[in-house]
């Protein structure tokens, strides 16, 4: 009787674990706003993102994600630091199953581009996160983000600038124990999108694309929408 009833957990647990697994046929989407702004007339600034994400396009929420930091650009550097925290709220796969989890995170990054060939605008991004996820004991996560724009119509994304674009982002835990004896693999995840964005006017550009995620577990495809604004 005992092996029947270990038998029977064995496949519940199976069976809502395959349940809760992100369809990877069905679409889903992100919303996305970018915003940065420097203070008059000094090395100082602020940025930041907010972003939505649903599993289907709308309506099953994979997370919504608040972020936002302090700027530093040391003057004739082309390098802008960032000290930073997020908020993050995380649901899971299905409609009718949320039950979010919470996560606060401290970040630290640098921003730095070059521009190859005129028309190649690269930008490179090096980010360390201290997280601090419900139920979870203290991790941290290293991401590296390789950004690349294309203008069609012009050498920079200036106002009526047409451009494609493309990024790669890696991200790799720091620790692999994340307590009560689970454990997750030293990659996280990797993150490849191609899109296509214009520039409404020197200060903001509105770009929509379709990005591939790929973790241990899992690989989705989703579509993204953002706008990115300068103050």
């Amino acid at each position: 009787m005992k092996k029947i009833i270990s038998v029977f957990l064995l496949l519940f647990i199976i069976y809502n674990t395959s349940a809760q697994a992100p369809d990877e046929e069905q679409l889903g989407a992100w919303y996305m706003y970018f915003y940065s702004a420097n203070f008059k007339d000094s090395n100082w600034g602020v940025q930041g993102d907010f972003q939505y994400r649903d599993w289907r396009g709308l309506g099953d929420r994979e997370q919504l994600l608040l972020r936002s930091g302090i700027t530093y650009t040391p003057t004739n550097s082309g390098i802008k630091f960032t000290l930073g925290y997020g908020n993050v709220t995380t649901g899971q796969y299905g409609k009718d199953i949320d039950n979010p989890v919470s996560e606060s995170r401290i970040y630290q990054e640098a921003l730095f581009s070059n521009t190859v060939l005129t028309r190649l605008l690269l930008t490179h991004r090096i980010r360390y996160e201290q997280r601090w996820v419900e139920d979870q004991d203290f991790r941290t996560r290293y991401r590296y983000n390789l950004f690349v724009n294309i203008p069609f119509n012009n050498t920079a994304l200036v106002k009526n600038t047409y451009y494609f674009a493309f990024y790669n982002e890696l991200f790799i835990n720091g620790e692999r124990e994340i307590g009560d004896g689970r454990e997750v693999q030293y990659f996280d995840r990797n993150r490849t999108y191609l899109g296509l964005g214009y520039a409404l006017s020197d200060k903001i550009r509105i770009q929509m694309g379709w990005m591939q995620q790929t973790t241990v577990n899992w690989q989705k495809s989703q579509l993204q929408f953002s706008l990115h604004h300068t103050f």
